[in-house]
C-alpha cells in the first residue's frame, strides 16, 4: 500500500502543529518518525490513520484521496504508548476480536500463532489485568498484527517499558515486520531504535519534515 501525504499541515487555534509537509511512504516497507517529544509525530501520525482532519493538504491511498475518510474506512491498525486492551476480555478474546469483525476462518489458530510470536501463549486464558505491563503491550500488539492492516502505525510502543523488555520487543517486532507485508509507521525519540529497526527515516522537528530516506 503506497500513503501520500501531500501538504498536510495541522493547526490547534492559532498554533502551528504541522507545518505544510509533503511524504511518500514506500510500500510494504517501515517508516520510522524520528524526533523529540512534540517534534509532531503523534499529529502526523493521527492524520494518518484517519483519527484527526488535517487543516490543510491531502492524504492518498494508492492514488485514492481518502483525506475525509474515518479511521474505521481507512482500515489502519494503531498501537499506542499506552497500551490499551478490552479489561473484561480474555487474552485470547482480545487478539481475536479483529479477526472476529472480518468473520475470518481459523481464528483460534491465528490467535495461537501470534500469541507464541510474541511469547503470551501461558496468559490466553487470563484478562489483561492479571498481566504485567509488558505482557498487556504484547497483547496490545498482537491484536493490532492479527487485524492484518495494509497501513499499521506505532505511536512509541515500547517507550513506557524498562530498557531489557523493549529490547526484547523491538528485536521480535522487528522479525513480525520484515515478514509482513503491510506498511509500517514506527514513532521513536530514540535514533538508536530508528537505526536497528531498519527501513526508511523521517526525521521531524517543530511540526517540520527535516528528512527522509533509507
Amino acid at each position: 500500500m503506497e500513503l501520500m501525504l501531500e501538504r498536510i499541515e495541522q493547526r490547534a487555534g492559532a498554533q502551528s502543529l504541522l507545518y505544510p509537509l509533503d511524504l511518500v511512504l514506500v510500500p510494504n516497507a517501515i517508516t520510522v518518525l524520528l524526533g523529540a517529544t512534540q517534534a509532531g509525530k503523534t499529529t502526523l501520525m493521527r492524520v494518518m490513520a484517519g483519527l484527526d482532519k488535517p487543516h490543510g493538504g491531502r492524504v492518498l491511498v494508492d492514488g485514492a484521496d481518502v483525506t475525509g475518510k474515518s479511521v474505521r474506512e481507512r482500515n489502519v491498525a494503531m498501537v499506542y504508548q499506552q497500551f490499551i486492551n478490552y479489561t473484561s476480555m480474555t487474552v485470547a478474546d482480545n487478539i481475536a476480536s479483529p479477526l472476529r469483525l472480518r468473520k475470518e476462518r481459523d481464528i483460534d489458530a491465528r490467535v495461537l500463532e501470534l500469541a507464541k510470536k510474541l511469547h503470551i501463549e501461558p496468559f490466553l486464558k487470563r484478562l489483561p489485568g492479571e498481566l504485567s505491563g509488558g505482557q498487556q503491550q504484547r497483547v496490545a500488539l498482537a491484536r493490532a498484527l492479527a487485524k492484518n492492516a495494509p497501513l499499521m502505525l506505532f505511536d512509541e510502543p515500547l517507550v513506557n517499558l524498562d530498557y531489557k523488555l523493549r529490547e526484547e520487543l523491538r528485536d521480535e517486532l522487528s522479525a513480525l515486520f520484515a515478514a509482513g507485508r503491510s506498511t509500517v509507521v514506527y514513532a521513536t525519540t530514540e535514533p538508536t531504535e530508528a537505526l536497528l529497526l531498519g527501513g526508511y527515516t523521517a526525521v521531524m522537528d517543530a511540526g517540520e519534515l527535516l528528512q527522509y530516506g533509507p
